[in-house]
């Protein structure tokens, strides 16, 4: 089955190397099919309720709440203002740049989507040995209907800085399709975070590429927070020897909301290691849904990877679904992976409510605890962020409980 996209939503300007690839992007959607929850990529998800290529292009909302960070960068469709760029960095609009990293996967639907339709998109360069102090924020402002963003960031050798881009606005009608890609020069070191605050109708489809090449270190920071249906698909490639990285996610589920999380931790070199830990929890009748691989490559002799996957369930009626996976091709390495799934410890709920601690408080402060550990080890910028949402989804559960 191929697929047609609708005219309305193809993208089309700005240099040839960008038409080019808009041009790739059709190519490889003409021989895809919209994604299913029969295919285990999408197992467990509500994707066959919604019918991506039927949106319309987005329309202009109210302004979004303002964050807790000033932006560097604010994107809302192809209006993409450059507030403040550090010493540096060189920030520019996809229309405008001669080129960008190119490491999308044209086989994934949703990224192949992504760039057939993105109407512009930013490019962040961090020249060779460069050391930026201060974190770049991107607002990605979302409108009502169908958008698609597009996040570039290039490290050059010896170079290092934070970008945090965060997702806000969106309504019922809104299917919000962001591709980040991320490439990593010998010894660069970067810290990303991907912050979804969407209001609850919204649909957040989001997709992270990384290439991390010889002695780099990618540290990475994902939650989940606003949305009906929230998605991230994380991919990152350990190309180089001694390549590293972390990721660190969170979602916190409430109604009807479905968190699902994706992660590929792909080992291509020696000596590479990967670490990933995902908390979350669900409450009322939402989901969460994650699935990681760890893949160990022929010739990744004495690399080291970790896969964990933390979840509370709230509520009788929520959900979480947990599928960690292993793929190991070389015998020269260390793996580990693990999940749980279950409710409160009683035992602690016993100890607090035993010590004068109000039942009605008993569950909030046991599930900030859960989530302290996890958001202790980001950056302070992005924690600063998420932790506004995060305290008034608790003070929920407070009154819930």
């Amino acid at each position: 089955m191929s697929t047609s996209v609708s005219p309305d939503l193809v993208a089309s300007g700005g240099p040839a190397w960008l038409e080019q690839r808009r041009q790739n992007a059709l190519a490889s959607l003409a021989t895809l099919s919209p994604p299913s929850a029969s295919e285990e990529i999408w197992r467990y998800s509500p994707i066959d309720s919604r019918d991506l290529l039927a949106a319309e292009r987005g329309r202009d909302l109210a302004p979004a709440t303002p964050i807790a960070a000033e932006a560097s960068v604010t994107m809302r469709g192809s209006q993409i203002s450059i507030v403040s760029v550090p010493d540096g960095v060189t920030i520019e609009r996809l229309s405008e740049a001669d080129t960008a990293p190119d490491i999308a996967d044209l086989e994934d639907f949703l990224v192949a989507l992504n760039q057939a339709t993105m109407l512009d998109g930013v490019c962040v360069r961090v020249g060779r040995g460069q050391l930026v102090a201060e974190p770049i924020v991107i607002v990605h402002e979302v409108t009502a209907g169908f958008s698609a963003s597009r996040v570039s960031i290039d490290l050059g050798e010896g170079a290092a800085c934070e970008v945090i881009e965060v997702f806000v606005g969106g309504d019922d009608t809104t299917i919000s399709l962001p591709v980040t890609e991320t490439v990593l020069g010998a010894s660069s070191s970067l810290l990303h975070s991907s912050i979804q605050l969407l209001e609850a109708g919204a649909w957040h489809l989001g997709t992270i590429e990384a290439s991390v090449e010889r002695d780099a270190n990618l540290t990475q920071f994902i939650a989940g927070i606003g949305a009906s249906y929230d998605r991230c698909r994380n991919d990152v490639a350990l190309v180089g020897e001694g390549a590293s990285s972390t990721l660190r996610a969170t979602y916190h589920g409430q109604a009807s909301q479905v968190h699902d999380l994706r992660t590929n931790q792909d080992h291509r070199a020696p000596k590479t290691i990967s670490n990933m830990l995902c908390k979350g929890a669900v409450r009322d009748e939402s989901h969460s849904i994650y699935s990681g691989m760890i893949r160990m490559r022929h010739g990744a002799i004495r690399s080291d990877a970790v896969q964990t996957n933390h979840n509370l369930v709230l509520d009788e009626a929520a959900r979480a679904d947990s599928v960690p996976n292993l793929e190991i091709e070389e015998n020269d390495v260390r793996c580990a992976h693990g999940s749980t799934v279950g409710p409160l410890d009683e035992d602690q709920r016993f100890y607090l409510e035993a010590r004068g601690i109000d039942p009605d408080h008993v569950e909030t402060l046991l599930v900030q605890g859960f989530y302290a550990s996890l958001l202790s080890g980001v950056s302070k910028t992005a924690a600063a962020i998420v932790r506004p949402s995060l305290d008034t989804r608790l003070s929920v559960v407070s009154k819930h409980g």
